[in-house]
């Protein structure tokens, strides 16, 4: 689809080589645990399948510490959100992207970002103004920060997905463009105080 690489250019393209865009982390390594089809779609089912590897990955030693989560729906599941706690009790924060409906989420939440796990992030969207996007969700309770999410520009691939580009760079806004600033940020912090923990960090 494009989307996650769009997410994966905020958090880390290298920076000083003269083309298209600077992620915020420019030396973290990145994971993809792809449970969403070409068209954006996918199950809560093969989701749960994504943290219980991820947790396993950590289990075996591999030096994971954020995830990004800029998907969700309306449909609270326990398995999913039981499956996020297990994954922020070995160290894991969990960042997710508020939604794009325009409503507060106290009222209508989208999950996971709806969650109140101890280990999680919920982000909306701001402009270039510092203010909420006409689209974020956003709410006291159910969000937690803000970071850019308008005309956001980063990486995409320039094949024929819906947001592919011959140029491999496009913009793109959303509430999924905002939640990867948060995950680099938190890259960042782990590298330099390792010993923080999920409920810490955030």
């Amino acid at each position: 689809y494009g989307h996650g690489t769009h997410v994966a250019g905020t958090i880390g393209a290298v920076a000083n080589n003269g083309q298209g865009m600077a992620g915020i982390n420019w030396r973290t390594q990145l994971l993809s645990c792809k449970f969403l089809d070409a068209s954006g779609s996918g199950n809560v089912s093969d989701a749960i399948l994504c943290f219980n590897q991820i947790l396993t990955l950590k289990q075996q030693g591999f030096n994971i510490r954020v995830t990004n989560n800029s998907w969700g729906g309306d449909s609270y599941s326990q398995a999913l959100k039981d499956a996020m706690t297990a994954v922020e009790a070995v160290g894991i924060v969990n960042v997710c992207a508020a939604g794009n409906n325009g409503v507060n989420a106290d009222i209508a939440p989208m999950y996971p970002g709806g969650y109140d796990n101890r280990g999680m992030i919920s982000v909306l969207a701001s402009d270039s103004n510092d203010l909420g996007a006409y689209f974020t969700n956003y709410g006291v309770a159910n969000v937690d920060i803000a970071a850019p999410g308008v005309s956001t520009l980063s990486t995409v691939p320039t094949g024929t997905c819906p947001l592919c580009d011959p140029s491999g760079y496009r913009v793109a806004s959303g509430t999924s463009m905002a939640t990867p600033h948060v995950t680099a940020v938190l890259a960042a912090m782990f590298h330099l105080n390792p010993a923080l923990s999920a409920a810490e960090a955030r």
